[in-house]
């Protein structure tokens, strides 16, 4: 599984990621601070990429729109607010599990949620 991070995950965890052999780029990284949802979307999908936000709703909503316009999307994976921002460890553990179980990615249009289990 391929990820792209939303500018809300911290870039510490592509970094944790690259650690565990996880595929991972972060919107950081990118130069993509300060881009709209739909543009850091594009961005992951224009290299296969799941999703990995913090941003339920307005992914969910954009995932929707995507679908009912028929433009390509790899999935979308949303990390609980249960889950502490800070606690890299956790979440980058948390995420590259989830990885793990899907090495071939999503099928198109999947959300799927992250949280503590």
């Amino acid at each position: 599984m391929k990820l792209y991070l939303d500018e809300d995950i911290s870039p510490k965890i592509a970094v944790l990621f690259r650690k565990m052999s996880v595929n991972a780029v972060s919107a950081h990284e990118k130069d993509m601070i300060g881009a709209s949802d739909e543009d850091q979307f594009l961005a992951a999908i224009s290299e296969k990429r799941v999703m990995v936000t913090r941003n339920r709703n307005d992914y969910i909503a954009l995932t929707v729109c995507f679908f009912e316009d028929m433009k390509p999307h790899y999935g979308l994976l949303i990390v609980s607010h249960t889950i502490p921002g800070s606690d890299f460890r956790l979440l980058a553990n948390l995420i590259a599990a989830y990885a793990k179980k899907h090495k071939e990615g999503l099928p198109p249009y999947t959300i799927e949620f992250i949280s503590r289990g």
